[in-house]
């Protein structure tokens, strides 16, 4: 006799198919399996979301006021009471370096942001526009004469010390990269069937430039825009480390660096753990930069 539930009609009731659970198999076992295959993402992104947890949870931490100043405590070993130790003036180099996350965190992103977006318009223009290619990267190529770094002391030259100001600087070193990039990937584009098909059909060149061209440049952008945020994190700290880039009363790893460095050789704890943390954040975004361009790029995927 069956064993089957019954309807209060009398009638039994339908079993689950295979069909209804193997969508939530198959789900599952893509997201396993995609990370499964590019362990370098998931690692990268572990990393990564850990740091952005640190940024936004910072006051919850156990952290203290990273600008409260305690002469009395200056130079304190790593102990229970201060898990880094203090600096020359005292203050807890645990909660500067946790808070320091959030500057480099937004440093980082905002140069990937507004570089990937402004290089890839240029890119666009530059490689789908003909007469306007020579013009637009003879001024690219004036750019990436210059050492991104250098350019980037000069701008802050001309400004005063702020995150957004650090934000603009390095950006405007990092979109004549973009933009290569991008136009690079817009010449190969350019001479494909379907892109000649759709200019002999009549198609407008912007239309064309948004349905064929863009979304083919998207992946190679995504990946590049790692390794800027990864360079702007570095150069961000470079800058604060010879006093051109925030101020010193924001907490950032080059300031706490470039403030223990008078004392490396006898409190080398005020510089470590700052370049410390740099070093993991700059590895996760180049892990998950890499993991991006083995899972985006078919070749190396070996797979079409």
């Amino acid at each position: 006799m069956s064993t089957s539930a019954l309807l209060p009609g009398g009638m039994p009731a339908a079993a689950p198919t295979m069909p209804d659970i193997l969508p939530d198999r198959r789900a599952r076992k893509g997201v396993i399996g995609y990370l499964l295959r590019y362990p370098t993402i998931a690692i990268g992104g572990f990393l990564l979301l850990l740091m952005l947890c640190v940024a936004v949870f910072a006051p919850l931490l156990f952290t203290t006021d990273p600008t409260a100043l305690a002469p009395a405590m200056r130079t304190r070993a790593p102990s229970e009471r201060w898990w880094f130790g203090t600096d020359m003036l005292g203050r807890d180099v645990y909660s500067r370096v946790l808070y320091g996350t959030r500057v480099s965190l937004m440093v980082g992103f905002g140069v990937a942001f507004f570089s990937s977006i402004i290089g890839l318009f240029i890119g666009l223009v530059s490689g789908f526009v003909r007469w306007a290619d020579s013009i637009i990267m003879r001024i690219m190529d004036g750019l990436m004469s210059i050492p991104s770094i250098l350019l980037a002391i000069a701008l802050m030259a001309l400004t005063r010390g702020s995150v957004g100001n650090v934000i603009l600087a390095i950006t405007v070193a990092e979109i004549p990269r973009v933009s290569r990039l991008v136009r690079g990937v817009v010449l190969s584009l350019r001479e494909q069937p379907y892109v000649e098909a759709a200019i002999a059909s009549g198609t407008r060149t912007p239309v064309i430039i948004w349905r064929h061209i863009l979304p083919n440049t998207l992946a190679p952008m995504t990946v590049q825009a790692t390794y800027i945020c990864a360079s702007a994190m570095i150069a961000e700290a470079i800058l604060s480390f010879i006093g051109a880039g925030t101020p010193p009363i924001i907490p950032s790893w080059g300031n706490i660096m470039a403030e223990g460095r008078a004392l490396w050789q006898v409190k080398p704890y005020i510089v470590f753990f700052p370049a410390l943390f740099l070093s993991i954040t700059v590895l996760a975004v180049n892990l998950l930069g890499d993991g991006l361009r083995d899972s985006l790029d078919p070749r190396l995927a070996k797979r079409i």
